[in-house]
């Protein structure tokens, strides 16, 4: 964050507004909507702040600003066109420790003064931190469109509950569900409705009723390849719902923030060749937290249905009752090859795709290889760093041409994006000097050879011509599991 935010309690607290025209009447007047006690020094005041100084909601000094001025105050907000003046006044607050605000100045500012959308008691404050002032009030607009007016009852409501709200339910989890129930339900039609009797009555009956064990659930989510901004918005409210978080060492971080602040989080570890958490022990933990009435988030890389062993999950769910839900992703082969400017099909060189494993050798003789060494095709492999020197020979010995262009996409979608471009005959060599590393996608076939021209995002790709220049390392590795190889063919 570049600023950090700031809900400061004003009522009945002396401020300073250093000018009187249209610009220091706009700051007054919110000053005075929070409870402060406005004090706006100028030597002359525009006709509304006239009115309210004669009206005593605030107090006018008329002169010119003096040290003086600033004492007692807990902030000051200069509002004139004096820059010399402003500089004085940015000058003597911090000298006494106030937090100054320089109207159109943000490099002088200590503090500053968001877009706002009222719903009393619920206020939300947008700050730029003075770099796009007009695309704070953008956002403070569409906002508003979304946001009902009837917040501020519904929350004062609450407000009058809370007390007995956690005595009745002393558990955080629970709490939660309630309060769900309170802003989501019928309580909320009411106090949209404009029945505030009617709302009061029947949270209190929803107060009074019986507890019931909660049934706990499971949602598999699909947490994409990396980017947060490929997350669905299904997934995203799925993340704002969980109590518990179990998620794969190939989660970014960037979606991780994404989830809701106080719920548990549980790295379950599973990287290529580290399986910290067994399967079992996922399933294990997937039980006990359900069962104890908790909403769980299975949260994968990429898609739970793509290698990412979602329906075993869901067998096992199935098995012991637990009820579930899956949240597709976006998978690694989709989001890498257009990250990496890669038309997975094309009509002109590829009209289907394969998508692969390539996580052990002992698997390798399941495969149709002839099938896979057809022309006019794409290969998209995962998790095959470790054999790419046994796929491509085996490739080659099927019939595939060593001149078949590849692309392997590493850290795919994430600001450390690199794609590594070669033929099939050169796949292991690149690789190694390039020293790739997991996670990595290959990219296989005709299209991979658009990667040079069309390519869009992050560090242009390391092709032939530039072998000469030294590997960069990614600052940060992910790994991914499968035990198998398996091939899923889309015509």
């Amino acid at each position: 964050m570049k600023l950090y935010p700031l809900f400061a309690d004003l009522a009945d607290r002396p401020v300073l507004v250093v000018g009187g025209g249209a610009v220091a009447e706009r700051k007054a007047a919110a000053l005075v909507e929070a409870g402060a006690r406005v004090t706006v020094g100028s030597p002359t005041l525009s006709p509304l702040l006239a009115q309210w100084a004669r009206a005593g909601r605030i107090v006018h000094i008329a002169g010119s600003f003096e040290a003086h001025w600033l004492d007692h105050v807990w902030l000051v907000i200069a509002a004139t066109d004096d820059e010399a003046l402003h500089q004085r006044i940015v000058e003597l607050a911090a000298a006494r420790r106030l937090f100054c605000n320089v109207v159109d100045d943000a490099a002088r500012c200590s503090f500053h003064v968001p877009a706002v959308i009222d719903r009393a008691p619920i206020t939300i404050a947008i700050s730029s931190g003075g770099d796009a002032p007009m695309l704070a009030r953008l956002l403070r607009e569409r906002l508003e469109t979304l946001l009902d007016h009837s917040l501020g009852a519904l929350a004062t409501l609450a407000s009058t509950l809370s007390k007995r709200i956690r005595l009745r339910h002393p558990e955080p989890a629970a709490r939660r569900r309630f309060y769900e129930t309170l802003f989501a339900g019928s309580v909320a039609d009411l106090v949209r409705r404009g029945r505030p009797a009617a709302a009061q009555a029947e949270a209190e009956r929803l107060l009074a009723a019986p507890d019931e064990m909660p049934r706990g659930s499971v949602v598999l989510v699909g947490a994409g390849p990396g980017d947060a901004g490929l997350l669905t918005l299904r997934a995203l409210r799925a993340m704002n719902e969980a109590d518990v978080i179990l998620h794969d060492r190939l989660v970014s971080p960037e979606v991780l923030a994404l989830a809701r602040r106080d719920a548990e989080r549980i790295e379950v570890a599973k990287e290529a060749g580290h399986h910290h958490t067994t399967q079992d022990g996922i399933h294990a933990l997937m039980l006990e937290h359900a069962r104890a009435g908790r909403r769980v988030v299975r949260l994968k890389g990429g898609d739970p249905f793509v290698f990412g062993r979602g329906g075993e999950e869901l067998e096992f769910l199935r098995a012991h009752d637990i009820s579930y839900e899956v949240v597709p992703g976006i998978t690694a082969a989709v989001a890498c090859a257009a990250y990496a400017g890669i038309p997975l099909t094309h009509r002109d060189h590829a009209q289907s795709v394969r998508l692969l494993t390539a996580h052990c050798k002992a698997s390798h003789d399941t495969l149709d290889w002839p099938a896979l060494a057809r022309e006019r095709q794409t290969l998209a492999v995962y998790m095959g760093v470790s054999q790419l020197e046994a796929f491509q020979q085996r490739l080659i010995a099927h019939g595939r041409a060593a001149s078949t262009p590849f692309a392997l996409v590493e850290n795919g979608s994430r600001p450390h994006q690199r794609v590594i471009t070669g033929t099939l005959g050169q796949l292991a060599q690149r690789a190694a000097e390039q020293a790739v590393q997991s996670p990595a996608l290959l990219i296989l076939g005709e299209v991979a050879a658009l990667a040079e021209s069309l390519a869009w995002f992050g560090a242009l790709p390391v092709g032939e011509r530039q072998a000469g220049i030294p590997p960069r390392h990614p600052s940060v590795s992910f790994g991914a599991s499968a035990d198998t190889l398996a091939a899923i063919h889309h015509a």
